[in-house]
């Protein structure tokens, strides 16, 4: 059970808040109920493609407040590339923005016959527009030194109609022709875990995490890793990757059937 100290609720979106941006029944009147108890909601998402104001309007829009309160993959590959670099961007619009945010400068490597020249680094995120070319552009910028940085490895993510292809489809594949690992920035690796630190106002690496925060997500690989990386206990939701019913081979600190009954149960603790 969360620690009495806690006042923190680190909340994964794609099948613990909403599927493919339709919320889950219960989920945005639990987030409620948890702001309106005094305490702060995180949302730390794997998903790279939309912009940090995109993640932020479509909160806004289900009529959840969001503002400052968004982790994504791309903010946290940020992280791993350093201002002047030039980056070669395999990702969405959110990633995009994130190279820039970094004050590296984002090529969009469309251009295979030039585009792999000079480039520092590679990151790649869920990226609708993948192709061969990008694919061998990619490849070839790795090759001649670029470092790789994947936004996250999820092969797939939760949507109404059931998974679909995540980013990591798209990093497997770069890695299995570079012959070539990633440093992974989202969920469950360090760089999301700092960017989430740095949002509670605390180091990474600060004991009082495990006290202070509670992490709630739909599956161990991800967000149960995560929430062992910071230390802190992990929720279980049954409303995204994991089902109703499915056999566990981990016990989570709670493993409640939606984010409301999370709510409920966290709200209760006194």
């Amino acid at each position: 059970m969360p620690d009495p100290d806690l006042d923190t609720v680190v909340c994964d979106l794609d099948g613990v808040v909403w599927l493919a941006g339709h919320p889950i029944a219960g989920s945005v009147d639990a987030v409620h109920r948890l702001q309106a108890a005094g305490l702060r909601v995180l949302f730390v998402t794997n998903s790279s493609a939309p912009t940090s104001g995109d993640h932020t309007a479509a909160l806004a829009a289900i009529g959840i407040d969001a503002t400052d309160a968004v982790v994504s993959s791309a903010t946290a590959a940020s992280q791993l590339v350093a201002s002047g670099e030039r980056v070669l961007v395999c990702g969405g619009a959110g990633v995009w923005e994130a190279v820039e945010r970094a004050g590296a400068s984002p090529i969009a490597g469309d251009d295979s016959a030039g585009a792999a020249a000079g480039v520092d680094a590679v990151v790649v995120g869920l990226h609708r527009d993948f192709d061969y070319a990008r694919l061998r552009t990619a490849v070839t910028a790795i090759r001649r030194g670029a470092r790789f940085i994947a936004c996250n490895r999820d092969p797939l993510f939760p949507t109404p109609d059931g998974p679909v292809p995540g980013a990591g489809s798209i990093v497997a594949a770069i890695a299995t022709s570079a012959q070539v690992e990633p440093a992974v920035a989202g969920k469950p690796h360090r760089p999301a875990a700092a960017a989430v630190a740095r949002l509670v106002g605390l180091a990474a690496d600060d004991p009082s995490l495990a006290t202070r925060l509670v992490m709630v997500g739909d599956q161990f690989l991800t967000d149960g890793a995560f929430a062992d990386l910071l230390g802190c206990p992990f929720a279980l939701v049954r409303t995204g990757n994991t089902r109703p019913g499915e056999e566990l081979d981990y016990t989570p600190a709670i493993d409640v059937a939606d984010l409301g009954a999370f709510a409920s149960i966290l709200l209760a603790r006194d």
